[in-house]
């Protein structure tokens, strides 16, 4: 007589999934340190995949010498960013000697406005000014030292994303061939889907994002030289490299934009370079950030909204950056498992899956 199969309540299988969330979060939690440059390493060993590949394959390298070249033409263009972001920053420096008279204007302007508006005389807001100032300079000892000290974290952290992503580009194929064994032979093409479409929607995701931070600084900085902005390339690049942080990115591109620009022009260049950032964040966000980046990445936005929020909580700017690949790992994790597809279905619109995997992935 043929057994029948018990199936848990939804409450007690819903009981275990959250218990299981809880237990994997606790975990993130306490292995940060270790956790957030591996996820860093993964996903550009992911992006450097197919120049590792024709590098090994076209070039004749061996794996090590593909996989270290690939990380330094990574390495080349983040320096070349910084050195175009550096040479903007400069020019500021150079015009450092107006830019005091500028923001000693500015701030006379604003004494003036405020005086009017709220009746506080120069006296009292220069007063309140010496005080604030003061208790900056008392504490400037221990914000040298905090600032040194994150400096060389954040370095170091640098360091270990790339050799993270080095030993995952390197031993790639160990990985695949462990993951299939941990999950039996027989569900060899599910793993094998899995782990195509994961590089396959994050490679897209993460060119996507490239090329809409370039359309979005280029679109700024045309826009501040017709209006006639004072270091427009600088405040364009600044929109730009900020966009690419999810929903809070945008607030910061405003603020710096506003404090420079009211430091070298007055309040109504602040205002039109404030409306115009906020023009431009439309634009992107309904129509560029669907095309572009919405297609290769399609979950629910109150749950993109709600996962940067537990990111930036649990990772700090980290986990924000890291929190729209995650969430689209589990989806794509979710949709391929039965008994998990309603949750892949909560976290958004389904993907198109390819039905074969590219030959970089295959296992040999």
């Amino acid at each position: 007589m043929p057994t029948k199969k018990l199936i848990a309540p939804f409450y007690e299988r819903l009981a275990l999934t959250l218990i299981g969330f809880l237990a994997l979060g606790y975990l993130v939690v306490v292995g940060k340190d270790i956790l957030d440059p591996m996820v860093f390493g993964f996903i550009f060993a992911i992006l450097l995949l197919p120049v590792s590949n024709f590098l090994e394959k076209k070039c004749r390298l061996p794996r090590s010498a593909s996989s270290l070249v690939s990380i330094l033409l990574l390495i080349g263009l983040v320096f070349g960013i910084l050195y175009l972001v550096g040479s903007q920053i400069s020019k500021v420096a150079s015009d450092w000697p107006m830019l005091q008279t500028q923001v000693k204007q500015s701030l006379h302007d604003l004494q003036d406005w405020v005086q009017s508006a709220f009746h506080i005389n120069a006296e009292k807001q220069m007063n309140y000014v010496d005080s604030t100032a003061k208790k900056i300079m008392d504490s400037g000892t221990d914000v040298l030292g905090t600032t040194f000290g994150a400096i060389s974290s954040l370095m170091l952290f640098y360091v270990f994303i790339m050799i993270f992503t080095f030993f995952i580009l390197l031993y790639r194929r160990l990985l695949i061939r462990f993951i299939i064994w941990v999950f039996r032979d027989e569900n060899e093409h599910v793993v094998m889907d899995i782990v195509v479409n994961i590089q396959s929607i994050l490679r897209q995701y993460i060119l996507g994002l490239l090329l809409e931070m370039v359309i979005v600084a280029t679109v700024a900085v045309s826009v501040f030289l017709l209006i006639g902005i004072k270091y427009a390339a600088l405040l364009g690049i600044i929109v730009g490299l900020f966009n690419i942080i999810p929903y809070i990115g945008i607030f910061t591109a405003l603020l710096l934009s506003a404090i420079i620009t009211f430091a070298t022009g007055n309040v109504k260049d602040t205002l039109i370079v404030i409306g115009s950032v906020i023009g431009i964040h439309a634009v992107d966000a309904n129509f560029l950030l669907p095309t572009i980046v919405g297609s290769k990445v399609r979950l629910n936005a109150l749950i993109s909204f709600i996962g940067i929020i537990i990111g930036e909580m649990i990772w700090g700017l980290s986990g924000m950056f890291l929190s729209i690949p995650i969430i689209a790992i589990f989806k794509i994790i979710f949709d391929r498992i039965e008994s998990l597809k309603p949750w892949g279905y909560l976290l958004g619109s389904d993907y198109e899956y390819k039905k074969s995997a590219p030959a970089e992935m295959k296992v040999e």
